[in-house]
């Protein structure tokens, strides 16, 4: 039970962050699996099955708050689903001695690059309204969604940061398109690992605590992408990712690092992970305050012009 509950709460977090980020919500929940010693095509079937649930109403949530651009959705969405099927065959197809650190290294990849991302560049806000292009989104979304499949999360990392670095969508509006489009991968995926795998090492009751979870945060974070500031969000969630898969990466027979080497590596881990985040949190700040100055020098000048 106590499992069940930790998994639904993890699910719950995931969600929240990856409904106001557009991103980390397979990472993380597949990150957790792993450091639970659960078979790595195990873990992303397990995920991939909940999160049919968890996108479907962060998609419908989304909607709801006018977060969606549809003709994205499509145009990511179903090269996204084909790369997802063909990713989790691959995966399928994988030793757990071979799976299971690689797996680690495309997490850890990720989690530094959102851990960077967010931390050094924020979000980007120049010229939002140019169309995004079928020959950008297509090869984007059968990246992303292979990635997504191998590595048990990668959609959103992959999706949501290119989109944004694009400048041509609302930050609202690539999170909420990049979450509904994952519905597509998610059911691919799903599939890809039912028919290579069969039900071998899925937990169904993993699979609804993870969606009890996520199902509750869903329309929650859809809300919260209004007001959450995603900098800070950005280097926290990437700092977990980081930490938890250089963990597995250390015991694994890769590199089978322990003692004193050990230590040392998680020391300086969480004294990166501890610089981003003061880091981050600093320049939000910095980006408010001059936010409100900016402010008040147009309203000064509207009312010298009234008068």
């Amino acid at each position: 039970m106590r499992t069940l509950i930790l998994l639904a709460l993890a699910g719950l977090g995931a969600q929240l962050v990856d409904g106001s980020l557009g991103m980390a919500y397979g990472v993380t929940s597949t990150t957790l699996l792993l450091a639970m010693g659960t078979n790595p095509a195990a873990a992303s079937a397990t995920v991939h099955l909940a999160e049919i649930g968890t996108t479907l109403m962060s998609g419908a949530s989304h909607w709801r708050f006018g977060n969606v651009d549809w003709k994205v959705v499509g145009k990511i969405g179903v090269p996204g689903a084909i790369g997802s099927f063909l990713g989790a065959t691959v995966l399928s197809k994988l030793s757990t001695e071979v799976a299971a650190p690689l797996m680690s290294l495309i997490l850890l990849g990720l989690g530094v690059y959102v851990m960077s991302r967010f931390t050094f560049r924020g979000l980007p806000k120049d010229r939002v309204g140019l169309p995004l292009r079928r020959r950008f989104l297509t090869p984007l979304g059968l990246v992303a969604g292979f990635l997504d499949a191998t590595g048990g999360g990668g959609w959103g990392p992959v999706g949501t940061p290119a989109l944004l670095a694009s400048g041509r969508m609302e930050p609202r509006k690539v999170i909420g398109s990049i979450d509904t489009s994952e519905f597509l991968v998610a059911v691919a995926a799903s599939l890809g690992f039912l028919l290579s795998l069969g039900s071998q090492g899925i937990d169904f009751v993993w699979v609804a605590a993870f969606l009890v979870g996520g199902l509750v945060a869903a329309p929650i974070a859809a809300w919260l992408v209004r007001i959450l500031p995603p900098r800070v969000l950005g280097s926290a969630v990437g700092g977990v990712i980081l930490v938890t898969n250089v963990r597995t990466l250390l015991n694994s027979d890769w590199l089978a690092v322990s003692g004193a080497t050990a230590v040392a590596v998680y020391v300086a881990l969480y004294a990166l992970w501890a610089a981003a985040l003061t880091y981050s949190i600093r320049a939000h700040l910095k980006e408010g305050k001059a936010a409100g100055i900016e402010s008040a020098e147009e309203r000064q000048a509207a009312v010298k012009v009234t008068l």
